[in-house]
């Protein structure tokens, strides 16, 4: 029995994986594998793709700006997580950067930045964001990386909502008011909506009052930073109705 050496890297990749697959590597991966962690041919990396599980893989050819895994044997099975997202206002960049990091890790299926009235940022990097997750799921042991979304308005995306998604709305001006989030759990999908550092205006707060799938969802008796606000409120949720419970 030949006795491989365990992996030390863990690895996301776009190619498939699974038993026997080759999976070719991006000159990024090569340099990061090869050049920062001094790999070569027989070491073992875990990889995953997001939908087929984690992979220990060999590696068949380690070179400066390419290489080659073979998979050899599934570690870890495929874990997606609820079907949930989470909607924020993006602030300064390594604060926005901390809810992507902690959305993934915490098991957000979907991440989308919204422009709010009181929105600190017009622009974001989607891509630079979505390497953010990616990261995340690299170094948390998960299995699946979620979407994160360019820019929306709001208010658009409101007015295009899907008729069977459930919104918890975290209204920062309900803070020390006890509304609870209902535990009845009839399978629908949810979302998560986190204001900026400004809060809601008026405006936007009786609109998602009136909305007949917005549950409007007390943080605790004290006013939270809109990235604590975010780690609290999925916490919330995954303990009452996600795979925390």
């Amino acid at each position: 029995m030949v006795q491989r050496k365990s992996a030390k890297v863990r690895l996301y990749v776009e190619h498939p994986v699974g038993q026997g697959q080759t999976v070719p590597l991006s000159r990024e991966q090569a340099h990061y594998l090869f050049g920062v962690m001094r790999l070569t041919a027989g070491d073992m990396v875990a990889v995953f793709d997001g939908k087929n599980g984690e992979w220990q893989a060999e590696v068949a050819e380690a070179g400066k700006r390419k290489g080659i895994l073979v998979c050899v044997e599934e570690s870890a099975p495929q874990m997606d997580p609820p079907d949930l997202w989470l909607l924020f206002a993006p602030i300064k960049k390594a604060r926005t950067d901390f809810i992507v990091e902690k959305a993934a890790e915490m098991g957000a299926r979907r991440i989308v930045p919204v422009q709010t009235d009181f929105t600190n940022s017009e622009r974001i990097r989607q891509d630079r964001l979505q390497a953010h997750a990616v990261e995340a799921a690299e170094q948390c042991g998960g299995t699946y990386v979620p979407e994160v979304a360019d820019l929306e308005k709001l208010e658009s995306m409101l007015a295009n909502w899907p008729e069977d998604r459930k919104l918890m709305f975290c209204d920062e001006a309900e803070a020390g008011n006890q509304l609870f989030l209902d535990q009845t759990d009839d399978g629908s999908p949810w979302a998560i909506l986190i204001g900026p550092e400004g809060g809601f205006s008026d405006a936007e707060r009786a609109r998602l009052k009136s909305l007949p799938f917005a549950h409007v969802v007390s943080l605790g008796p004290r006013i939270l930073r809109a990235d604590t606000a975010a780690v609290a409120a999925m916490t919330l949720w995954q303990q009452t109705l996600g795979d925390w419970r």
